[in-house]
């Protein structure tokens, strides 16, 4: 394998970071992934973790590693944002998640934590980077929400700086982009406008969207879904991902309650029940959705898979 300083080569910062505990870190880096064919996000053949970032000091390559022998994490950085990047290592992988009052309240869950005991939720530290998405993500098929993603980063983003470029990685678009982009083009992404106008009105306050990272939960909670178009569900995608909140819960999920209560009880879940269920793990009901997906448990699907929508442009 590549030195760490070999591969960042003379433009590159690199960090090392010895965690106190054994960081899974595919398991939660991956917690930042929106499908598998995401642009911003890419694993190479060696393992290693790239992401496309755009951070307040500007656009940055981050790539994270692990050495399993010695415990440690490698972590190089290039473009303006590298030293923001490389800070953020750490509460990436789950270093400002404290997961000491979590109690099992099912077997099921005891015993995927028990398995995943090292697991950890990270927090990416921009609002903006999971709100775009997650937007895009709202009330359509998966295959549809991803597509539109990564149609959306192809035409309006940019190409990661150093060897992310190389790699086909990719940073979203900045807010002034978004705002600029016309109603015809968002079309052509096969993004409706309900979604696109809800991205575009996010992006005129960016900054203070930015700004919910410094408030409570409950607060920040508050503060997101009183954006026009934005809702219960959308707010808690963007915690999780922005702000490791474990207890946000993506109600409003066409899946989640329904696979969490098969998990838990054998029988699907409306979101009325699930948050009945939840109760008892405040303030860690969104830990309770990870280890469920984590451990791969989900009804079976015996059904036809919903079709996208035919009615926009290819």
């Amino acid at each position: 394998m590549d030195s760490l300083s070999d591969l960042a080569g003379p433009r590159g910062r690199t960090r090392l970071w010895e965690p106190s505990w054994p960081v899974p870190v595919g398991a939660v880096m991956s917690q930042q992934r929106h499908g598998g064919s995401d642009p911003t996000y890419k694993v190479d053949f060696q393992g290693r973790h790239w992401r496309g970032l755009r951070t307040p000091e500007g656009e940055a390559t981050l790539m994270v590693e692990s050495q399993l022998r010695d415990g440690a994490v490698y972590a190089a950085a290039w473009g303006e944002g590298a030293d923001w990047a490389l800070e953020s290592v750490p509460g990436l992988l789950g270093a400002d998640d404290d997961p000491s009052g979590f109690v099992a309240h099912h077997q099921v869950i005891a015993d995927v934590w028990r398995h995943h005991r090292d697991w950890r939720i990270g927090r990416s530290g921009l609002v903006m980077e999971a709100l775009v998405p997650a937007i895009i993500e709202q009330k359509v098929t998966g295959q549809e929400a991803f597509a539109g993603f990564r149609n959306l980063v192809h035409r309006w983003g940019n190409r990661a700086p150093g060897p992310g470029h190389d790699l086909g990685v990719w940073v979203q678009p900045d807010p002034q982009t978004l705002r600029g982009i016309p109603s015809w083009e968002w079309l052509k992404l096969h993004i409706d406008p309900a979604r696109s106008k809800a991205v575009v009105m996010a992006a005129r306050v960016a900054h203070a969207i930015e700004r919910t990272l410094t408030m409570a939960p409950d607060e920040a909670d508050r503060a997101l879904q009183s954006l026009p178009g934005i809702g219960r569900w959308t707010s808690a995608e963007v915690r999780q991902r922005a702000m490791g909140d474990p207890d946000a819960v993506s109600f409003g999920d066409y899946h989640v309650a329904k696979d969490i209560g098969w998990a838990l009880t054998g029988a699907a879940f409306d979101d009325d029940e699930l948050e009945q269920c939840l109760e008892p793990y405040r303030p860690h009901r969104g830990r309770v959705q990870h280890l469920v997906a984590l451990a791969g448990l989900h009804r079976p699907r015996l059904g036809p898979r919903m079709a996208p929508r035919t009615h926009l442009p290819a």
